[in-house]
């Protein structure tokens, strides 16, 4: 394995060994092309490592493989709750490596440290135990329709899997797709971001280190539009999950109609958040700072529209622009003082200054912010840019319709609660809102109005891997996370036993 991993040392000093392999069948294999990834370190734009990218070819190993072992009494006969126990190992392996997948992710990602730790990787914990105690209590029913006839439904795993995951929470939306799918007995076929390709390896010899016999779950780096693609057409594929953009999404929904996949979307999100004149405003401030900047802005969920009441509006903008200002410290991921790192690639990096340009050609007013900032662990470095504010943010604006995904937030001002929810429901998108307001009468009225797959009341953000989790509209179909995400890697089997009616 000595030419399919590499010794590394991260900017925190700890050393480790990165896998670099495509990992198929239990086992690390080079692609077939011999194409290799090259990953960037956005917080000073050194590289850090290359590792494969599989190619068509590949894909169809990994599709026999996950097919095998479908059908391979080792895992089609493991009972539920064997199953179940091997999935919390794998929580607890998650656990004692927890500090090294960090920083792999910090690393590679650019997120910081601390959220890294002591956020991405708890949920990551707790979503494969949540679902490894899952995977004994999904069970069929027996159906009473009178004496002649016995009938009864069974739970069983679609198949294949294919899963296609995003660069800004690798480990976490890996759990998200892993977790539900194992619990049912799925297996599976996961291609992380070309962008983030490393976390995704190092948890492959957890897996295999867990018990998860040979082909249950493979593991791929590739580039989209080849290994992507592949996964989305392969007739040996049951269903695709994807995360990400929602223009990659309706081309996933195109190729996976080779063969009427199962589908599941979570893709875009123009979020809004809505404050009320009796809003408790310090907190509103505090919350919508996280629901817009925390993890760099680049969260599908983001709640990157801020509609607050005419009468309140210019003290929130006073009040918001001084907590961004303390709080959101740019800088060093790895700092314990630096709230926001770098923006993934530089791609991104150059997306989010080109609507702070859009935002100041359309008329809007920069509160703050909008600039790159050079000041990072090596001067002139590194995909950096100081959190942005436009206030005066008028609706037909490109800033206000179009999803940023970064530390980039607009601010607009409405009169009543029926034009704020106008405001609100103007989007293409329908992922998550958020409502502040002391009137629980007022709360629940606009909670049910509002066209999003999830409302925070006096909250954002705040997910749960124990709650349902998706969109409406072009943000997404069918629901990740909580009971919810069960059904989407189990299908019904109806069974009619004649007890004697005769023809």
């Amino acid at each position: 394995m000595s030419d399919l991993s590499v010794e590394l040392t991260a900017p925190n000093g700890r050393k480790y060994t990165q896998p670099t392999g495509l990992f198929i069948n239990n086992e690390w294999v080079k692609s077939s092309s011999g194409t290799k990834i090259t990953s960037i370190n956005p917080t000073d734009e050194t590289e850090i490592t290359s590792v494969y990218a599989a190619s068509v070819e590949d894909v169809d190993k990994a599709v026999a493989a996950a097919r095998k072992a479908l059908k391979d009494p080792s895992w089609r006969d493991m009972a539920p709750t064997d199953r179940g126990n091997m999935m919390i190992k794998l929580s607890d392996l998650v656990a004692e490596h927890a500090e090294t997948l960090a920083t792999i992710e910090t690393w590679d990602n650019g997120k910081i440290y601390a959220d890294s730790l002591g956020g991405d990787l708890e949920e990551v914990k707790g979503c494969l135990r949540y679902y490894g105690g899952y995977a004994d209590k999904i069970h069929g029913e027996t159906i009473d329709v009178g004496p002649d006839k016995f009938a009864y439904t069974i739970k069983e795993p679609v198949g294949v899997c294919g899963q296609i995951i995003p660069w800004n929470y690798p480990l976490a939306m890996a759990a998200w797709k892993l977790g539900p799918a194992l619990a049912c007995g799925n297996t599976i076929v996961i291609k992380a971001a070309e962008q983030t390709p490393l976390s995704i390896l190092y948890l492959a010899n957890l897996i295999k280190e867990a018990g998860f016999p040979p082909g249950v779950v493979n593991i791929l780096n590739g580039y989209g539009r080849e290994a992507g693609a592949a996964i989305a057409t392969h007739l040996g594929i049951d269903k695709v999950a994807f995360t990400g953009s929602t223009a990659t999404g309706k081309e996933i929904m195109k190729l996976a109609s080779v063969n009427m996949k199962n589908i599941t979307l979570e893709t875009g999100g123009k979020s809004p958040l809505i404050i009320f004149e009796d809003a408790e405003l310090d907190q509103a401030v505090k919350w919508a700072h996280i629901g817009i900047m925390s993890n760099q802005g680049q969260i599908c969920t983001a709640t990157s529209r801020i509609l607050v009441q005419d009468t309140i509006y210019d003290k929130f903008i006073e009040d918001f622009k001084a907590h961004v200002k303390q709080i959101s410290v740019v800088g060093n991921p790895f700092d314990e003082s630096t709230y926001q790192g770098p923006q993934v690639t530089k791609t991104q990096y150059e997306r989010v200054l080109g609507f702070v340009q859009s935002g100041k050609d359309e008329g809007a007013t920069l509160v703050s912010g909008g600039e790159q900032f050079t000041s990072g662990p090596k001067s002139g470095k590194g995909f950096f840019i100081t959190p942005t504010i436009f206030s005066d943010v008028k609706p037909t604006m490109k800033i206000y319709r179009e999803e940023v995904f970064g530390p980039f937030v607009v601010i607009a001002s409405f009169k009543t609660e029926e034009e704020a929810l106008e405001m609100a429901n103007d989007t293409t998108y329908g992922l998550g809102s958020a409502v502040f307001t002391q009137n629980l009468q007022r709360a629940h009225r606009v909670a049910k109005r509002i066209e999003a797959g999830m409302v925070w009341i006096n909250s954002s953000n705040d997910s749960d891997f124990r709650i349902p989790f998706g969109g409406v509209k072009q943000s997404g179909i069918g629901r990740e996370l909580g009971e919810a995400g069960l059904a989407a890697y189990s299908q019904t089997k109806s069974v009619h036993v004649n007890m004697g009616a005769k023809i």
